[in-house]
């Protein structure tokens, strides 16, 4: 079987393509295009395929991560939204729960209040009502459904939610309404905050499904574009798309459920990374995929990605209630823009030259220093052997912009260059502590994995402020997403709401939600085509204590609900309250406030990586002068530019040396050892007192 990989970034479209059979890897990377995507992935498809000597129509399965739901959310990019909701509700997503995220701030930006994913003028509401426990109170008035969409049509709205109170409990009346809706505007996105995310909280679910509308358009049409293009090359495997929960979907799916993509593109590479490990034989990572405008962190404990949680699942600022791995953003790559702010601070980021016109380096109107551009005036970058020697890097451009910030700052170039890059390391430390230290968990614990363009260029600086001392850099850094991308299944995910007690629990009735759920993902991975034996269903709940604002997911043991089994759901509860906080309450009430189920449908993926056989001696292709911060001055080394894949086996070699590859470029720091393991990845470490 042989499958693609596909993962569109900022910058660059990575792809890998692979043999599962035999495991011959072939990879490629083009430049994305940020106005269209979909015309970036076919160029990248033809070109690997000219790689690899083989013609499109062979290509059997298509995994892809795609960022056009999470960009649209970023830039405020999505369609013209419409909602209709109960009388007397009209302003729930504009009104929030009040939350500061700035606590001291008087002058803080609250998102759904500044920039509305729904305007106040195309929210319309309509009679009808339920109780806490769906019981109809007041009859949907559907003439004035009709009305609404009527009234939402004719203003030119491209999407429209429709969120009720307590559909959680009884979607009927959101159901009724959505089916009014498309057969007035067959034409428009119509979903429904029960069908997107059937949970209590009716800010959090009404803002959640408000995501879903405001990029449904935008994914939907993309997915189909693509799918139509790969099409037209003659490529008619399947196409699955990553979903935030790092699991596939298919293209079906994400048209129905576009909310589920929004951190797609992220997802893959924490999942690259976490298969990286698993072979490397470390399950306890932190994850930096560095590109060329941003840095994205994640946890692997015990080999298990971190999910997010209620209370931190956000997108551009906005609360997310969907299954997401817990990943942290921040504006830091290699496109980073290196300034002075309006108190003549010293700043890098987060705004970024990007793809187009990029740093000055790259030698297409560039006229602002960047961190590549600091990286080439310290000779950690070499300006004739990028990405392989396809390209070449203007080292007087580099030196002209970072001379002329020098200038503003009274220092040397070389001071001004470092100076940019320990200001972005320390900005990505501080992340990475936001997601460790600041949750009781010791980042010395744990490897670096450092991949994505610029990941390996400052993986094993960042580490050292972090007090850490291993680093794991993968043997194709630059495709680590699209080569998580064939490491993963097929997931969907069901929840009910429950709300029971400890000490008066319902067995039956949540017996009968389990089943109910099982079903439902059952008929979906059916209608994929996914033999029975294929799938897995996992169980899992959202407890909390009785009076508590937030929850802790649960695994549920599969198999009859019994007392029994249910002890030992209390008791892992316990214990991971006490792993989260501190303490535990081991004689307060529990309560089940959710059931999920997560449905796994088993795909042809990657079993483990080519093995390395190395070379007897590194290769040697030039040296250059390379600039070091030791013992807080600045020193220059000459150092050698070693091929990363001329790398001998296991032998130990020490600090500093820049290695080369197609993909990126590898820094070893002074007071750092470096080897490659059996399976060609980078291994770095260095002392507790370096």
């Amino acid at each position: 079987m042989i499958a693609l990989g596909v993962d569109v970034g900022g910058t660059f479209t990575d792809l890998i393509l692979t043999d599962l059979t035999k495991g011959n890897v072939t990879i490629h990377k083009t430049p994305s295009t940020p106005d269209n995507p979909a015309e970036g992935v076919v160029t990248g498809v033809r070109g690997i395929c000219d790689l690899a000597g083989i013609a499109p129509e062979r290509i059997d399965a298509i995994f892809h991560g795609t960022t056009v739901g999470t960009n649209a959310m970023l830039v405020h990019g999505g369609a013209v939204t419409g909602m209709i909701t109960n009388e007397g509700f009209r302003d729930v997503l504009h009104i929030g729960r009040h939350q500061r995220p700035q606590h001291y701030s008087i002058m803080q930006d609250l998102p759904w209040q500044s920039r509305p994913l729904i305007r106040r003028r195309f929210r319309k509401t309509v009679a009808g009502r339920l109780d806490a426990t769906g019981a109809e109170l007041t009859p949907l008035d559907e003439a004035q459904v009709a009305a609404a969409a009527r009234e939402l049509g004719e203003a030119g709205v491209e999407a429209i939610l429709v969120g009720f109170l307590f559909s959680y409990v009884n979607p009927d009346h959101e159901r009724r309404a959505a089916e009014i809706v498309r057969s007035i505007l067959p034409d428009v996105f119509v979903t429904t905050s029960a069908d997107v995310s059937p949970q209590f909280r009716e800010f959090e679910r009404f803002t959640t499904a408000a995501m879903s509308a405001f990029i449904g358009p935008k994914v939907r049409r993309y997915v189909a574009d693509l799918s139509a293009e790969l099409n037209r090359m003659g490529v008619n495997g399947e196409l699955r798309v990553m979903t935030s929960s790092g699991g596939l979907a298919t293209p079906e799916m994400i048209a129905e459920r576009p909310a589920t993509t929004l951190l797609s593109g992220l997802v893959a590479g924490v999942r690259g990374g976490a298969w990286v490990g698993s072979h490397a034989g470390t399950d306890r990572l932190v994850t930096l995929d560095i590109g060329g405008t941003s840095a994205d962190i994640g946890i692997i404990r015990d080999g298990r990605l971190a999910e997010a949680d209620a209370r931190s699942a956000s997108i551009a600022g906005f609360p997310v209630m969907l299954p997401m791995i817990d990943i942290h953003t921040i504006g830091a790559g290699g496109g980073s823009i290196a300034h002075l702010d309006r108190g003549k601070a010293f700043r890098v980021g987060p705004q970024s030259a990007g793809a187009v016109p990029g740093p000055a380096a790259y030698g297409r109107g560039g006229t602002l220093p960047t961190v590549t551009d600091a990286n080439l005036v310290l000779g950690r970058l070499v300006a004739d052997n990028f990405l392989g020697g396809q390209m070449s890097l203007d080292a007087g451009a580099s030196a002209r912009v970072i001379g002329e910030l020098a200038q503003a700052l009274g220092r040397t170039p070389e001071e001004t260059a470092e100076g940019a890059l320990t200001v972005l390391n320390s900005n990505m430390a501080n992340a990475i502590r936001s997601r460790t230290v600041q949750k009781g968990i010791d980042p010395r614990d744990f490897t670096l994995c450092g991949f994505g363009g610029a990941g390996p260029l400052h993986a094993a600086e960042v580490a050292a402020m972090l007090g850490m001392t291993n680093v794991l850099i993968p043997p194709h850094p630059g495709i680590t997403s699209a080569v998580g991308l064939l490491t993963a299944d097929l997931e969907y995910h069901a929840l009910r709401t429950a709300f029971a007690v400890k000490g008066a629990i319902d067995l039956a009735r949540l017996q009968l939600l389990f089943a109910d759920m099982e079903t439902e993902l059952g008929g979906i991975f059916a209608r994929d085509k996914v033999p029975t034996e294929k799938v897995r269903m996992l169980r899992q709940a959202d407890l909390r204590y009785v009076g508590q604002g937030y929850e802790l997911k649960i695994d549920v043991p599969d198999g009859p609900l019994t007392d029994a089994a249910l002890e030992t759901v209390w008791t892992a509860f316990h214990e991971r309250h006490r792993a989260e906080y501190g303490h535990a309450f081991e004689k307060s009430p529990i309560e089940i406030v959710t059931v999920k189920v997560r449905g796994l449908g088993m795909v042809d993926k990657l079993a483990e990586p080519p093995a390395y056989s190395g070379s007897s001696e590194p290769n040697k292709v030039g040296a250059g002068r390379c600039v070091f911060r030791v013992d807080d001055a600045l020193q220059t080394f000459d150092t050698p530019h070693i091929e990363r894949t001329s790398l001998p086996l296991d032998r130990r070699l020490a600090g500093p040396a820049i290695l080369l590859q197609t993909d990126t470029t590898t820094v070893v720091p002074p007071g750092w050892t470096y080897w490659a393991d059996r399976y060609g990845n980078v291994r770095m470490t260095r002392d507790r007192q370096a």
